[in-house]
């Protein structure tokens, strides 16, 4: 049997969790130092990504409209 995969998945597992561990360690320290984070500033910056969302969908909706006219496509309701 190889030896070579039995080691380095060991390895690449071991290493893995390790950075695994510290990384969520970290994140968890960094919350606990800034945990007065601005709730304005969070709000706002959602309000903005959904501002964003809703023009370029309402976008969408024209520039498939306009296409779809071009076209020559019924676009009535029944």
């Amino acid at each position: 049997m190889e030896w070579f995969p039995i080691v380095a998945g060991t390895f690449k597992v071991l290493a893995l969790a390790t950075g695994m561990f510290f990384a969520i360690k970290w994140h968890y320290d960094q919350g606990k130092k800034e945990k007065v984070m601005e709730r304005r500033a969070v709000l706002r910056a959602g309000g903005i990504v959904a501002a964003v969302f809703m023009l370029s969908l309402l976008g969408l909706g024209l520039v498939t409209f306009v296409f779809a006219r071009k076209l020559g496509l019924d676009l009535r309701f029944p």
